[in-house]
């Protein structure tokens, strides 16, 4: 339209019509403006991250900042004074488990003033702490062949088995090696760069070849944590994106990780949590069917349109997740400012005040408390927003979020009759933390075969943390033993079961 005050009619009918034109057009920027500004602020959102997805970049920042003024801040020399032995300390103490060494430095037997002698009235002791850094040992397994002086018949001690025959490293070893990639997302060039400095030179593919047989000989037991997840009669279910080599034309292109999840401790249970991992090199929805073939039951996920043909075959029923639900709305939120959108936060957030009480309680008061606080909150937050919705034009964010948690709730209100089933898909959604940290430090899954290995360990790791366990520890004793380990008693290595 013109912006020239000649285009105006002087008619009254044609200012008429002319003035409902005008409100057309102001009415589809003002929608467009809007539209706009969502989209803004979620690209800023997947750019620099949320307060939650930035935390690392924002501690590395912080402790930039803070090296800094600790280098522009001069040096005191501490006054050393009676009061200081006297004064409680300000810091927290160091733990009692790193072992101590004793540095005495002593003034002599002989008084500097009349050179008598000197006896003990008590002492001052400082802890510092410090660092040694990790070194190598080579183990060597000697078997002496032995002769029979009457016979001269040899015998010899059998070699025990290894977790890499005929390989130079050992369980505990390759435990760390497993842990620094997958845990403490260190890439095994880096690896390589540390060991370097050690004097010990190999090569990123000599880690890589490791790493990949011994995912081969953990294989069992992550099918071990599989069957025991899919035993659960609720599990968790989340997907997240991870960029895959493209063999023959050096390009990537989206793969995916999928994480299962069964944790009943928020129902009082004894079962202990777990998380099981796979890797996919797409994410067509006969991936998820395949995973979960044989299981029968609930499932905790967002409104991933793959599941769908798993809850219409009747053997897996849905439950959806308010976390989702809400999300929607703090995005309108962040980008509008809406008064709407900030209700409906409020009103979720007393269904989590319910959700925070009934925490470790069994499940049939978990239901009796539902019933009598949750019930009425989620029939009146579904009523406000359909009476919300007329109010909005169709187009907008916000009317979106209304449109997606009316269908979302439907699917949720199992949980109020069930108390081992939970408000959102967080268990779930928290497992992919370490996949999303560890993919910030590589730029992509080199093969499909790389990332069925990486979902075999991060099985492993993910399990022991939620059991917490000492993944070293754990990890060392199960490559000393699985290789000589019968197959039908591999349960016995579970993180569970590790005695420490």
């Amino acid at each position: 339209m013109s912006n020239s005050p000649d285009i105006i009619p002087s008619e009254p009918a044609e200012l008429r019509e002319f003035t409902v034109g005008l409100l057309a057009e102001l009415k589809n920027r003002d929608l467009l403006i809007e539209k706009l500004r969502h989209q803004v602020a979620g690209q800023n959102t997947h750019r620099f991250g949320s307060k939650a997805e930035g935390i690392d970049q924002l501690q590395l920042r912080l402790e930039d900042e803070e090296v800094a003024e600790a280098a522009d801040t001069p040096l005191e020399k501490p006054k050393q004074t009676d009061e200081d032995t006297k004064a409680k300390p300000k810091r927290r103490p160091l733990p009692d488990h790193p072992p101590r060494v004793e540095r005495v430095l002593s003034v002599g037997d002989a008084c500097t003033d009349c050179g008598g002698a000197l006896r003990e009235l008590g002492r001052n002791t400082t802890d510092e702490l410090e660092y040694v850094p990790g070194r190598f040992v080579v183990n060597q397994i000697i078997r002496p062949r032995m002769a029979c002086k009457c016979c001269e018949a040899i015998s010899q001690a059998p070699m025990p088995s290894r977790p890499i025959e005929k390989g130079i490293p050992g369980p505990e070893f390759l435990a760390h090696v497993l842990i620094s990639k997958y845990m403490d997302h260190l890439p095994l060039y880096r690896q390589a760069r540390i060991f370097a400095r050690e004097g010990l030179n190999m090569d990123r593919s000599t880690l890589a070849g490791w790493v990949g047989k011994v995912a081969a000989l953990l294989q069992p037991l992550a099918e071990a944590i599989k069957r025991y997840v899919l035993s659960g009669q609720a599990i968790f279910a989340d997907d997240t994106p991870v960029k895959l080599l493209a063999p023959g034309n050096g390009k990537t292109k989206t793969a995916r990780f999928w994480a299962y999840g069964r944790d009943e401790r928020p129902w009082g249970s004894d079962a202990p949590p777990a998380a099981w991992y796979e890797f996919t090199p797409d994410r067509k929805g006969i991936r998820p069917s395949q995973h979960l073939k044989t299981y029968q039951g609930w499932m905790h996920a967002d409104g991933y349109a793959g599941f769908e043909e798993l809850y219409r075959s009747g053997q897996i029923k849905e439950v959806a997740c308010m976390a989702h639900i809400r999300r929607k709305f703090v995005d309108v939120f962040k980008s509008q400012g809406s008064h709407v959108a900030e209700q409906a936060i409020q009103r979720i957030a007393q269904l989590y005040a319910v959700e925070k009480e009934a925490r470790g309680s069994p499940p049939d008061q978990r239901v009796a408390l539902r019933q009598a606080k949750s019930t009425p909150i989620l029939d009146d937050l579904e009523s406000w927003l359909q009476s919300e919705l007329p109010k909005l034009s169709g187009k907008t964010p916000l009317a979106n979020a209304i449109r997606y948690a009316l269908t979302r709730m439907k699917r949720l209100r199992d949980y109020l009759d069930h108390g081992f089933l939970e408000l959102d898909n967080n268990t779930a959604e928290r497992s992919m933390r370490g996949i999303a940290i560890g993919r910030k430090n590589y730029m992509f899954v080199g093969s499909e075969r790389g990332g069925k290995s990486a979902a075999i360990i991060y099985t492993l790791m993910e399990t022991a943390k939620l059991n917490n366990i000492d993944p070293q520890a754990w990890l060392t004793d199960v490559l000393t033993r699985i290789a000589d380990h019968k197959i039908n008693r591999i349960d016995e290595l579970l993180p569970w079961n590790y005695k420490r």
